[in-house]
C-alpha cells in the first residue's frame, strides 16, 4: 500500500464505528467511512468536542451538524499547494487527501521528462492533480461535468498560483469529450482518470462505472502520444481491486503501449493507532 503521509495541514486522528475523526488545519469534523467497520474505543477527547459532525439520514443523504464556529471556507496546504475546503453535501470537503501520494507521481513523472508534457486529467473534480501537474511545469486539460466543482478547481489554481498557467477547464461530459478529441486527432503524454462509480453528464448522460469504465479505458488508449508517459486510474468502488484495474489497462493499454503496469490500494496514516486506513485502489501504467 502506498500511503499519503506528508499532510501537515490534514491529519486522520481516529477512525472507529464507521466514522472518521479528522484535523483539516485547524478544523476538527468527524464523517462517516462505510470501510470503517470495526469498533474500537473513542479516547481520543475530539471525538467530543468536534467543529462539526456529519449524520447521515435514514432515508439516504445526510446533513452537517455544526458544533463550533467555523469558516465557510478555509484552506490547507500541500508543500507548494493550496486548496480551498468546505463542507459539503455527501459528507465531502472538496479534497481527497490520500490523493496526494498520486500528485507526487505525478509531479516527479513530469519534472523528470525534460520536455513539454501534455496532461489531460478526466472527472478532475476540484483539481488536486491538476494543480500538481500544472505546479511541475506541465500543460492541462482538465475536464469534469460539474460546473461548480471546475469552479472550485480554478480557485484552487489561484490560491496555488498556478492560475495562470498553460490550462483548459471544460465543463463537458468526459467520454463525450474523449470521442471528440479522438476525431480531433489530439494526443496527450499523461492522463488521469478519478471516475465515479455512477453520475450524470451535463446533458444527462449516465456513467455506471461496471458498464462504461473498460469501453473508456480503451478510448483514451487512443488518446495517449507516441511517447506517452503515464495513466493513471483511481478508484473508489469496491469491485475495482488492484488485480481488477491490473488487468484492465494490461489488456487496453500495454498490450500497444510497452510499458509496466501496477495497482496496489492507497491510504491515510491513523494517528492514534499507527495504522493505515485504505482508502481506494489505484491503477497504472508507465512508459519504460
Amino acid at each position: 500500500m502506498r500511503v499519503s503521509d506528508n499532510w501537515k495541514d490534514y491529519e486522520l486522528i481516529d477512525c472507529t464505528d464507521g466514522q472518521r475523526l479528522e484535523r483539516w488545519k485547524d478544523i476538527v469534523l468527524i464523517r462517516p467511512d462505510p470501510q470503517v467497520i470495526w469498533k474500537t474505543p473513542k479516547e481520543n477527547p475530539l471525538w467530543y468536542s468536534p467543529h462539526a459532525i456529519y449524520n447521515r439520514s435514514n432515508t439516504g443523504g445526510g446533513s452537517w451538524q455544526v458544533c463550533k464556529k467555523m469558516p465557510d471556507v478555509w484552506q490547507v496546504s500541500l508543500d507548494n499547494l493550496r486548496f480551498n475546503i468546505k463542507t459539503m453535501g455527501f459528507k465531502h470537503t472538496g479534497l481527497f487527501p490520500e490523493q496526494a501520494v498520486n500528485w507526487k507521481m505525478i509531479a516527479d513523472i513530469i519534472k523528470g521528462a525534460g520536455r513539454p508534457v501534455k496532461v489531460l486529467n478526466l472527472f478532475a473534480y476540484t483539481g488536486g492533480a491538476t494543480v500538481s501537474a500544472l505546479a511541475a511545469g506541465a500543460s492541462v486539460t482538465h475536464v469534469d461535468a460539474s460546473k461548480g466543482m471546475t469552479q472550485w478547481a480554478k480557485e484552487n489554481a489561484s490560491a496555488s498560483g498556478v492560475a495562470d498557467c498553460s490550462v483548459r477547464w471544460l465543463v463537458d461530459d468526459c467520454m463525450k469529450f474523449v470521442q471528440r478529441e479522438i476525431r480531433r486527432g489530439n494526443k496527450y503524454d499523461i492522463i488521469i482518470m478519478d471516475p465515479p462509480s455512477y453520475g450524470r453528464g451535463p446533458g444527462g448522460e449516465v456513467w455506471k462505472i461496471e458498464e462504461s469504465i473498460f469501453p473508456f479505458i480503451k478510448l483514451c488508449e487512443e488518446l495517449l502520444s507516441e511517447d506517452a508517459l503515464f495513466l493513471l486510474i483511481n478508484s473508489y468502488t469496491t469491485g475495482l481491486q488492484p488485480a481488477v484495474l491490473t488487468y484492465m489497462i494490461e489488456s487496453a493499454i500495454a498490450l500497444k503501449h510497452p510499458g509496466s503496469v501496477k495497482s496496489d490500494e492507497i491510504g491515510l496514516p491513523v494517528t492514534d493507532t499507527g495504522l493505515i486506513l485504505p482508502c481506494g485502489a489505484s491503477g497504472r501504467w508507465m512508459r519504460k
